[in-house]
């Protein structure tokens, strides 16, 4: 965004604050105005035209120069594997619905400070990706009809706040399965935080796995981190340190499977021959890592297509007919998983 951009976006929102001051209402009910919404009662969205008029201001979308519609993308960061592609997927997904994106971060900017942009910009919504909504957050997002998609959402939000993921539960299960059919009865897991519902998921799906299997789980072989490349590494010298290190480890994300790949090389032990490693996300990294890591996909432009359809649609005040929405995951099998030692040695 220009200095000059930056000024004329100033200059909209303090437009709109003084006409909510001075009709009395909220900036929420003056956007649904200028968004024309229907729920806004007749008396008050007639006042509310009268000073947008006594105002000058004009709507982006009537302006002269035709601009495109804008939604925008929240992230907390914008490193790591997993970031990029959603990124992409909403930015392709976007363009081929003739819709630009504005991309941030939480940074250093608030969601508050992020919702309140989305209005002085006049975007038609805001998609947040993996961040934690605060309950005064959720509760404005709400109570004032803003037009909000999370996609991966690190704590359950409210259920009139539409959300969407992928089957983590599944994913993770069927990864465990597949290395469970090679013959590994040893698997740890570098898993999530519990407090994020993905990471969450992603345990309960690897725990079910070995449940399913007659597999007592055991918390010695198993560490949460950040979906981060540094903890995850930390976390897999821990586990192979221990009296009986497992001969597979399964990674909740593929910044961690990185972590795991290169604490194996540390400890002298080969992948796949002295560990296998299953990875969840297939990112670009995933393809490009030595060994390629097999690992559960997401569909990332999916995700990306999904959450900006579902976005313009409750900007049009037509919710999803479920507040979560979950894509399937597919298992892509490389060369990081394998049969164990034990049984190749018996070959």
């Amino acid at each position: 965004m220009t200095v000059q951009d930056k000024g004329q976006l100033d200059a909209q929102y303090g437009v709109l604050t003084s006409i909510a001051q001075e009709a009395g209402v909220s900036l929420s009910t003056v956007s649904k105005v200028v968004h024309r919404r229907r729920d806004v009662g007749a008396k008050t969205r007639t006042r509310v035209e009268e000073l947008l008029e006594r105002y000058g201001y004009v709507r982006p979308w009537d302006q002269e120069t035709t601009a495109s519609q804008q939604i925008i993308a929240v992230f907390r960061d914008l490193s790591g594997p997993y970031t990029l592609e959603v990124v992409r997927g909403i930015v392709d997904a976007a363009g081929e619905l003739g819709v630009n994106v504005v991309t941030g971060t939480t940074n250093r900017r608030s969601i508050a400070q992020w919702l309140e942009e989305c209005v002085a910009l006049g975007a038609a919504g805001l998609v947040i990706v993996i961040s934690m909504l605060s309950e005064e957050d959720q509760r404005r997002i709400v109570e004032q009809h803003l037009p909000v998609v999370l996609v991966d959402p690190l704590s359950a939000p409210s259920a009139d706040i539409p959300s969407i993921g992928v089957t983590n539960w599944s994913g993770a299960r069927e990864a465990v399965q597949h290395l469970l059919g090679l013959g590994h009865t040893r698997i740890g897991m570098v898993a999530g935080r519990s407090h994020s519902l993905a990471g969450s998921a992603r345990l309960h799906g690897y725990r079910a796995a070995l449940e399913e299997a007659g597999i007592d789980y055991d918390p010695a072989i198993v560490r949460s981190t950040d979906f981060d490349y540094d903890e995850a590494l930390s976390a897999s010298r821990h586990i192979l340190r221990g009296e009986r290190p497992p001969t597979a480890i399964f990674a909740a994300s593929d910044a961690q499977a990185l972590g795991v790949l290169e604490a194996a090389r540390q400890h002298g032990l080969r992948v796949p021959d002295g560990l296998a490693v299953m990875s969840f996300d297939d990112t670009l990294v995933a393809a490009m890592a030595s060994p390629p890591l097999s690992a559960v996909r997401q569909p990332f432009e999916e995700l990306g297509r999904e959450a900006t359809r579902v976005l313009l649609a409750v900007a049009e005040g037509r919710p999803p007919a479920s507040p979560r929405i979950e894509l399937a995951t597919e298992l892509v099998l490389r060369t990081s998983t394998s049969v164990p030692p034990a049984l190749r040695d018996a070959e």
